[in-house]
């Protein structure tokens, strides 16, 4: 549909398109979270349910995951707030709005707090505070030496601790984002705590948005909870989606 898409690094980002409504250019951007790509359940999911309603959505795997170009030990959240902006730039001519999953959430806020390409945002359990997200999950493992929740395909890098470390916090860039935006998390999430989403939501302008909590749900909203996430995403963003 929108030919290649390159990283500014040059590396293929593989991606799927949704269609929506013939002749509606407003299309939604679907990013995964660290360790995942463009093919996990819920994206797959999400993606469909989306179409179904007649928007256009499309699922795309950050570089070094999945299918695309690109090394994992290269992936951080600030390269891939580079990938997002080469996907952005493919879809010119197209309302655009995003969806982020984790890590994938904060490349969102991120992008959307310095690019005003962006029409909409979600963060599905968002990460927010990054520093202690490194801290908590892999504090104790050797960059170079060890891997991502013991995940051999995952090894963790140097640079990825270090970015994490240096951007901190996203609290601050809460009241950069003024687009519709919606945060979705679970209450038994053991990958990012909901305080993340409660914390940044804290800081955002209310008239534009809203955090709603699933009870139970875990990290990936997998099983049960992956109908009431959809129930909470697709009609909002039906709603507050331009185009």
């Amino acid at each position: 549909m929108f030919g290649q898409i390159k990283n500014p690094q040059g590396e293929l980002l593989d991606y799927t398109f949704h269609a929506g409504k013939e002749g509606r250019k407003a299309v939604v951007l679907i990013g995964h979270g660290v360790t995942g790509n463009k093919d996990r359940a819920w994206a797959v999911a999400l993606g469909e349910a989306l179409s179904r309603e007649g928007i256009a959505a499309l699922r795309f795997s950050y570089s070094g995951n999945g299918a695309s170009g690109g090394r994992f030990v290269d992936s951080t959240i600030s390269k891939e707030v580079g990938d997002l902006g080469a996907v952005i730039a493919a879809v010119q001519g197209w309302t655009v709005g995003y969806i982020g999953h984790s890590m994938g959430g904060a490349v969102g806020v991120m992008r959307a707090s310095e690019d005003s390409r962006i029409s909409l945002l979600v963060s599905l359990a968002g990460m927010v505070h990054t520093a202690a997200f490194a801290e908590r999950e892999f504090g104790a493992v050797t960059p170079g030496q060890g891997f991502m929740w013991d995940e051999p395909s995952c090894p963790l890098s140097a640079d990825y601790m270090k970015d994490l470390r240096g951007i901190g916090s996203l609290e601050g860039r809460a009241t950069k984002i003024r687009v519709p935006w919606l945060l979705v998390h679970g209450t038994t999430d053991d990958v990012v705590p909901v305080g993340d989403s409660r914390d940044i939501f804290a800081r955002a302008d209310r008239s534009r948005t809203q955090l709603i909590e699933i009870p139970g749900a875990n990290h990936v909203f997998s099983e049960s909870f992956l109908q009431p996430m959809l129930g909470a995403v697709v009609p909002w963003v039906s709603k507050h989606l331009p185009g």
